[in-house]
């Protein structure tokens, strides 16, 4: 919402945003960027919007003219999830798909402070109240806080035993500062960390603020297959293994080998998806992850990442193959080609 009231910003998935105006839903649309738009942010007087993407780019929109350009403020390379923006100090914060942390300068785009922990992606990025702190959460489930006068990581710990940490909101303590964090992740639980008490000293002992019925989501990590860490860091964000179907952002992966791209029933896929003609099969989903999405399946939802190494891909596609009951080697090679054609 603009600092008026008047307006508000929308990230569109299409790579479009949309500025609506409240009083009568008249919406103008802002074209630039190559791929979904994940977070947008007004600057204190409402002139200009800043915009995050998975096409790798910050950019900057000038509201007042009547068909603003994107101004190019950081070209990061991966996918940028959230923003946050200090006009008074001068810079932008961002966290992106790479774990990168990073505030970068608003007037020339250069970096002034990188607090990166190379635990990826960074899903979650808020500031504390009246300003001084930053918390981020990771997809592998840690909470790290940010001292953005000393650019400090003032805490940085496992909050989630099994996946990621996906929200995260700032509350005050007992004497009004910002001294707690309230944390969701794919557990059926909020919790509330008090990382700084009425002394301003850290804390980092959890309290269950909603807890539903128990379940383990993955194995300990030190217990992990190289398959299953693949799967936990690439896939299981968005995608469950549930023959149920248990919806999360992305369908169901349980039966995917051997079924054609975007026809899981009760999912609502892009259309590009729903026009392929990809069967998944070992040699697909491997050429998804050695590509990327955006060369396999342009236009579609999915966040561009890649597997570099062969062998984790195919320690990827054995696990998967074993979680969903699939047979080694089924539906791929002349019966894939056969399916596509």
């Amino acid at each position: 919402v603009s600092p008026d009231g008047d307006q508000v910003a929308t990230a569109g998935w299409d790579g479009v945003i949309g500025l609506w105006t409240l009083a009568d839903g008249d919406v103008r649309w802002l074209e630039g960027h190559t791929a979904n738009v994940n977070d947008v942010v007004f600057s204190s007087d409402g002139s200009r919007l800043y915009s995050a993407s998975y096409d790798g780019t910050i950019r900057r929109w000038a509201l007042e003219d009547p068909a603003p350009l994107p101004v190019t403020l950081k070209k990061h390379g991966f996918g940028v999830n959230h923003l946050v923006l200090d006009e008074a100090a001068g810079w932008l914060a961002y966290g992106a798909l790479d774990g990168a942390v990073r505030a970068i300068d608003i007037a020339t785009g250069e970096t002034v402070a990188d607090l990166s922990t190379e635990r990826r992606p960074i899903l979650a990025l808020v500031r504390a109240p009246g300003g001084g702190y930053l918390a981020t959460g990771d997809g592998e489930g840690y909470i790290t806080v940010i001292d953005t006068q000393r650019w400090s990581i003032e805490h940085d710990f496992r909050a989630a035993l099994q996946g990621p940490i996906w929200a995260l909101a700032w509350g005050p303590d007992a004497g009004g500062g910002p001294g707690r964090i309230i944390a969701g992740g794919i557990a059926d639980e909020a919790v509330l960390w008090p990382v700084f008490d009425d002394r301003g000293n850290g804390s980092e002992d959890g309290n269950a603020l909603f807890a539903g019925a128990p379940r383990a989501f993955h194995t300990d990590p030190a217990e992990m297959t190289n398959g299953e860490r693949q799967f936990v860091r690439k896939c299981s964000i968005c995608h469950s293994l549930d023959e149920k179907g248990r919806r999360k952002a992305g369908p169901s992966l349980a039966g995917v080998f051997g079924r054609r791209a975007g026809t899981l029933p009760g999912y609502r896929y892009s259309e590009a998806l729903e026009r392929s003609d990809i069967v998944w099969t070992d040699e697909t989903i491997a050429a998804l992850f050695r590509d990327g999405p955006d060369v396999v399946t342009p236009g579609s939802k999915m966040p561009v990442q890649r597997i570099a190494r062969e062998a984790d891909r195919s320690a990827l596609i054995e696990y998967l193959r074993r979680e969903t009951g699939s047979q080694a080697g089924a539906g791929s090679g002349a019966d894939a080609s056969a399916q596509r054609q």
